[in-house]
């Protein structure tokens, strides 16, 4: 029997792509035409990387990422604190960067940006400098992050959206679009307007995460409590403590609550919960 042939798989790589010999490029990675890879860049098996993407930069990507073309990530961050230090950024597995979204590196020695797994960034969005960004976010088209920004995981940003530097996300928010956001977003709801503003509980985003209608019973009376009762935050939390049944997510949301350091999201009178 003719013994079969073996295929040697073409290149993956343009013969146009700039790839510093140094880089650590995994297995089955695609890079299109002229994009350039750095030094200090790693690139986890399976993801391409559009024409004219620029990684640079103590990088490291996941597995099986999708970088569209013109994306920039891991370049100095737009600080006028930054000297030139060595920081890092870091993006988890299966996460799609779309056209001219910008991811910069962290500000301080040894720091780093981080954006999670399974995330969708859409055109234009920007990760500025120390951001943590979770599993699972979609920020849309022209959505940006200013420095020090964290976002938990399964938040939505709408397009246009603005977020203050230092301001926190927390998981399972939605954010709609234009908006202006200039203080902390309690998790599980969603905010709108400029300055954002929270007009009610993230109901969708709560039955897609598969939480129990008793989980979503109990994140309703904290929602009233915090934002139907008259109550200040610290007095607000008080009377969940005592008033909600235990669970994970209440726990999370008083945690959340607790921490909130430049204030949260106040609530608009005609919110619907």
């Amino acid at each position: 029997m003719k013994p079969e042939a073996v295929v040697i798989p073409l290149r993956k790589i343009h013969e146009t792509a700039v790839v510093h010999p140094n880089a650590r490029i995994g297995k089955d990675v695609e890079i299109g035409a002229y994009a350039v890879i750095g030094e200090n860049v790693l690139i986890g098996d399976g993801t391409q990387i559009g024409a004219h993407v620029v990684i640079d930069g103590w990088t490291s990507i996941g597995k099986n990422c999708i970088i569209f073309p013109s994306a920039s990530i891991g370049t100095e961050p737009q600080d006028l604190k930054f000297r030139g230090e060595k920081s890092y950024v870091f993006i988890g597995d299966n996460t799609k960067i779309r056209e001219f979204v910008t991811i910069n590196r962290a500000t301080g020695e040894g720091e780093e940006t981080r954006v999670g797994s399974n995330c969708l960034l859409q055109a234009y969005t920007h990760v500025a400098h120390n951001c943590i960004v979770g599993n699972h976010v979609i920020m849309s088209n022209a959505a940006t992050l200013a420095g020090h920004v964290v976002v938990e995981d399964r938040v939505v940003i709408g397009g246009l959206t603005g977020v203050h530097q230092f301001v926190k996300i927390g998981r399972n928010a939605m954010i709609g679009g234009a908006s202006k956001v200039v203080q902390d977003v309690p998790p599980f709801v969603i905010v709108d307007g400029h300055p954002a503003k929270v007009c009610g509980l993230n109901n969708v985003g709560l039955s897609r995460a598969g939480m129990s209608e008793t989980t979503r019973r109990n994140l309703k009376k904290a929602y009233r409590i915090l934002y139907r009762s008259g109550l200040t935050l610290t007095q607000a939390i008080a009377v969940m403590e005592q008033e909600l049944d235990s669970c994970e997510e209440i726990e999370h949301m008083m945690r959340f609550l607790r921490n909130a350091e430049r204030g949260i999201c106040r609530g608009r009178k005609d919110a619907d919960n």
